[in-house]
């Protein structure tokens, strides 16, 4: 951590330490999952007083939260009423955050269009939606969209969704700042550490088998992403996901070209805080890669190939962004996206092992903040039935197209 961050930190976490806990009544909790959910999570716990432990089977943000677009948004797709107010929350809580733990974020707002006619139609009407429910949202012209990005290529179509609030962060980083400012408040961190196995006394959970050993815990946080098993394993409760692959490719230092999100026909891009590109696409994996993504890998089995699907990408960007040619490709990530099958959060305990509280979404990035916020205070007594029930695991899952 650099010396600059690391003096406001303790600063930031000093100040925090000096109030007294809310409800902490010392509660030993392990949260499993070092990406950005769990990290969230662990945190906000911390800093209520918690004693926590994370593990990770492999090290923070090398999953999901590593092979992320990172698009902070409550954009038209975040349906129905009830979850886009759930992102809208979040946006605020990352303001905070982003204070708080000195994260930088891009808030440059977005534009997206398609290249169907009609299906730019059907996106006019959900923007005026997306306004009526509160959010700096509109439709702009061609002269319009180019006095916004002056480098960017506006081709095929006529007008763009502008969504003002939008931002995107990185979220490795984001990850480490939060794990770090849950170790400076006393969490501990164990990595690799696979979780095995839970041990109950009746309902209540007693102790964690981990790869590294046994760990003692009052509560368990489920924050593990795609590995859709582990609920089941662990909680006795399965939970229906449609978890998909996308190809995130990210790009050396360049200097500023875009300054919001760009979702383009077939490609989507941003431009983060260190000049690094971010590209990424929405299609699923063609049937030739199918046994090749059977086991559900993080990453391409030889540089070549992760080159030449970085490539492919760049190219797609170049197109309408014609700077970016040239551009040299740091990584391409496959990213594995959580994804309960309604496309809303899971969020809660398991009904027949309540000490197991099972924290699933995607979005994770948009979300991080509040569900940190709010894991930490159910985990630690507090109820917010009411704030938190359409999105409980015992709920009816109903299978959205929405992403």
């Amino acid at each position: 951590m650099q010396r600059r961050q690391f003096l406001k930190l303790t600063t930031v976490l000093a100040a925090t330490a000096s109030a007294e806990p809310q409800g902490a009544d010392g509660a030993s909790v392990v949260v499993a999952g070092a990406g950005i959910i769990g990290a969230s999570i662990a945190f906000h716990l911390a800093k209520a007083g918690a004693r926590v432990t994370i593990i990770d089977q492999a090290a923070p943000a090398t999953h999901a939260s590593r092979g992320t677009f990172a698009w902070i948004n409550a954009t038209w797709a975040k349906q129905p009423r009830h979850y886009h107010r759930l992102n809208q929350d979040s946006i605020r809580a990352w303001h905070e955050l982003e204070k708080e733990l000195d994260i930088p974020v891009a808030w440059g707002g977005s534009l997206e269009w398609f290249a169907d006619e009609q299906r730019q139609d059907r996106l006019a009407e959900q923007i005026a939606e997306q306004a009526w429910w509160g959010e700096p949202a509109s439709i702009l012209n061609v002269t319009a969209v180019n006095r916004i990005e002056p480098e960017l290529r506006f081709i095929g179509a006529n007008r763009a969704a502008h969504s003002g609030n939008d931002g995107a962060v990185d979220p490795v980083l984001a990850t480490q700042r939060l794990l770090d400012a849950a170790q400076a408040l006393g969490a501990q961190m164990s990595y690799p550490s696979k979780l095995l196995g839970a041990r109950f006394d009746a309902k209540r959970l007693k102790s964690l088998e981990t790869s590294a050993g046994v760990l003692k815990a009052d509560k368990l946080v489920l924050a593990t992403g795609a590995a859709a098993a582990l609920p089941g394993v662990i909680a006795g409760i399965d939970i229906p996901q449609r978890t998909t692959p996308g190809v995130i490719a990210i790009t050396e230092p360049r200097s500023r070209i875009l300054h919001g999100v760009v979702a383009a026909p077939g490609v989507h891009m941003h431009q983060r805080s260190d000049g690094r590109f971010v590209i990424g696409e929405q299609a699923g994996a063609p049937d030739t890669h199918l046994e090749r993504l059977a086991a559900r890998p993080n990453a391409f089995p030889t540089m070549g190939l992760a080159q030449e699907h970085g490539q492919r990408l760049l190219g797609a960007a170049t197109r309408f962004v014609p700077a970016l040619a040239r551009t040299e490709i740091e990584h391409t990530y496959i990213g594995w996206r959580p994804l309960p099958l309604d496309g809303h959060p899971v969020l809660g305990a398991a009904p027949s092992r309540p000490d197991v509280y099972l924290a699933i979404t995607h979005s994770g990035v948009t979300l991080a903040p509040l569900i940190g916020r709010l894991a930490a205070r159910e985990l630690l007594g507090e109820s917010l039935e009411e704030q938190l029930r359409l999105y409980r695991p015992t709920r009816e899952f109903s299978r959205v197209q929405r992403y």
